[in-house]
């Protein structure tokens, strides 16, 4: 991390989208990040409630665009905004850390506390209520796990944990890193009804970002899909 102003390399294409008229973009970023031998180079808008997926080859940065929005990353020139709150502008002093953000992230090895119950671990946020927890078990088949530990769960078990998890804790943006990859067809479409349909009541959903290998998922379930090229936004699709 770098308090220094460094010029950014030339920027990738915009794709226009439409929210609504005063109203800021959930996720506002353009600037670049380098990690490693991969440097990111994007601009992207995306609205609130919006679900983008992000698709492209291995290596192309995608995990890495979700862990630079989740505050694991900072840029090292431009601007993140979310909600219309600046988050990361390449310095030390303008970064906002990650559980200041309101992001919920679903890597693909999960993050679930193995000394927790399955029910502990979707309601640990101090913004999951007890109701919350209870319907977001129901919609993704955990009852029965719910005095379980993550342990004693399967591979698919726990990816639905984590995902139940992440929505418990009320995020603004939601960003998730392959979540069907380990689940067969039933839970898959348990999770994407969840996403398209998050509750009763008239509940928002978060704004999400979803990378995905599978283009029947990405065009079925996104509003939007864009592609990740080495490490930049190539091309913006509507599914």
């Amino acid at each position: 991390m770098s308090d220094s102003s460094v010029d950014a390399p030339t920027t990738a294409t915009t794709f226009p989208i439409l929210g609504t008229v005063g109203t800021p973009p959930a996720v506002d970023l353009a600037g670049y990040a380098t990690v490693g031998d991969l440097t990111l180079d994007l601009r992207l808008k995306v609205e609130p409630g919006e679900l983008v997926a992000v698709v492209g080859p291995n290596g192309a940065g995608k995990s890495t665009l979700l862990r630079l929005l989740a505050g694991l990353v900072q840029l090292n020139a431009g601007t993140l905004a979310l909600g219309g709150r600046t988050v990361d502008d390449g310095t030390t002093r303008g970064f906002v850390p990650p559980h200041l953000r309101r992001v919920g992230w679903v890597p693909q090895d999960r993050l679930l506390f193995d000394h927790l119950t399955v029910a502990a671990n979707v309601g640990f946020s101090p913004r999951a209520t007890n109701d919350r927890v209870t319907t977001l078990l129901d919609a993704l088949d955990l009852k029965a796990l719910a005095n379980r530990h993550p342990g004693e769960c399967s591979g698919g078990q726990a990816q639905r944990v984590a995902v139940a998890q992440a929505l418990a804790a009320e995020p603004d943006v939601l960003l998730l890193d392959e979540p069907s990859t380990a689940l067969d067809a039933g839970s898959r479409q348990r999770i994407h009804a969840l996403l398209a349909d998050p509750g009763p009541g008239g509940r928002q959903r978060p704004t999400i970002l979803l990378v995905t290998h599978d283009p029947a998922e990405a065009t079925g379930l996104a509003d939007r899909v864009v592609e990740l090229s080495s490490g930049r936004i190539a091309e913006g699709l509507q599914p």
